[in-house]
């Protein structure tokens, strides 16, 4: 028995000994360890140097970022929701508004609501100045968010940016202008949303707008706001391209038309998950005239296509894994190159002491000489 606890021994003594000949991390005693003040400063320098870059690496963890993927959008068969705020300078008597899509269905205003309004001059008043004219309150707000995607998504949904209210500063009693309003949902299929001189109808002959009881039907003002804009789903915060946009005119008879792409969007975070419609925009405007030869309807069409791409957005952090990799990456990248500038500029040193040595002690030996 006493043999056998022997011989369990030496094999244990002999397994630490061969575990200690595997350590890589060997330890120097004190009393061979020589410090210096050179050696205290790169210390402290490469301390402040790890903490900094760990606190901005944090910072990195803590942020998120925007993920854009592209696929096709499979879903034809559902309706695509319209929202509109629009006012235009001319009594609602006098005009009408509905959505004609290519497959020839028409949806009529009857979801729209009419509501007099006095926020724009008379449209007979042509003879204004433009500084009496209203100026859009929101727009110069709109326009540098209207740049940040990625911050605009985030910051939206956390409910840092508010819906745009509708311009209305008129003192005037008199309600010359008409603002429509509501939600309209159609086919996904390209189409047009117009606002036009008189109310829409249906004939045998197809769609028309009862225009001949209106009294000078020559003198129209389409001048108009924009106050809110969007397709699909509501997204609380976000803010659309025309949000907030005014057209202004002297012009007679003009035509203002909007050419905007539907974009579909699945919108993913860790805040909110929605499919959503982002959309942008082109304008074009122009004097209709038959006797010039630019020939048109005087009015204000919005013409719409959905893309056949469906975005997909989403919300991403750092991986907690994926920061402490980058963080030991930190702390051993600088440690290592400390190490190696720390021992590279001491042999440095060493090398200028000693050819100065060398040098001082040739002097003394030829003076003695």
């Amino acid at each position: 028995a006493r043999n056998l606890i022997n011989s369990n021994f030496f094999l244990a003594l002999n397994t630490i000994n061969l575990v200690k000949e595997l350590d890589a991390f060997p330890k120097v005693p004190e009393s061979y360890v020589e410090t210096s003040a050179f050696g205290g400063t790169v210390s402290l320098i490469v301390f402040l140097l790890m903490a900094l870059l760990t606190i901005s690496e944090f910072f990195v963890y803590q942020d998120s970022w925007m993920k854009y993927e592209y696929e096709v959008d499979t879903d034809f068969t559902s309706k695509l929701k319209i929202k509109i705020d629009i006012t235009v300078a001319m009594k609602c008597s006098r005009v009408g508004a509905d959505v004609l899509d290519v497959a020839g269905a028409v949806i009529a205003s009857k979801e729209l609501k009419y509501d007099a309004v006095s926020d724009f001059k008379p449209s007979a008043a042509f003879h204004i100045s433009l500084d009496n004219l209203p100026e859009p309150i929101i727009q110069n707000r709109l326009r540098e968010e209207h740049s940040l995607q990625d911050v605009l998504f985030k910051s939206a949904l956390k409910g840092y940016f508010s819906d745009p209210v509708p311009q209305n500063n008129s003192t005037s009693n008199s309600q010359n202008a008409c603002r429509i309003h509501g939600k309209i949902y159609v086919n996904k299929v390209a189409g047009n949303f117009h606002i036009i001189l008189g109310k829409p109808i249906d004939t045998i002959r197809g769609h028309a707008h009862f225009a001949s009881l209106i009294k000078n039907e020559a003198a129209l003002n389409f001048s108009h706001r924009i106050d809110y804009l969007s397709f699909g789903n509501d997204v609380p915060g976000h803010i659309n391209p025309l949000d907030g946009s005014e057209k202004i005119t002297l012009e007679q008879n003009m035509l203002f038309q909007y050419f905007i792409t539907v974009v579909p969007t699945k919108l993913h975070t860790s805040g909110v998950s929605v499919n959503m419609h982002q959309f942008s925009v082109t304008e074009q405007e122009r004097v209709v005239s038959n006797e010039k030869g630019n020939y048109g309807v005087s009015g204000i069409f919005i013409k719409y296509k959905l893309s056949p791409l469906m975005v997909r957005v989403t919300e991403e952090h750092m991986p907690f894994s994926a920061f402490l990799v980058r963080l030991c990456g930190i702390i051993g990248g600088i440690f290592s190159t400390s190490g190696l500038l720390h021992r590279f500029i001491g042999y440095f040193v060493d090398i200028v002491c000693c050819h100065f040595r060398l040098g001082a002690d040739q002097s003394q030996e030829v003076s003695h000489y």
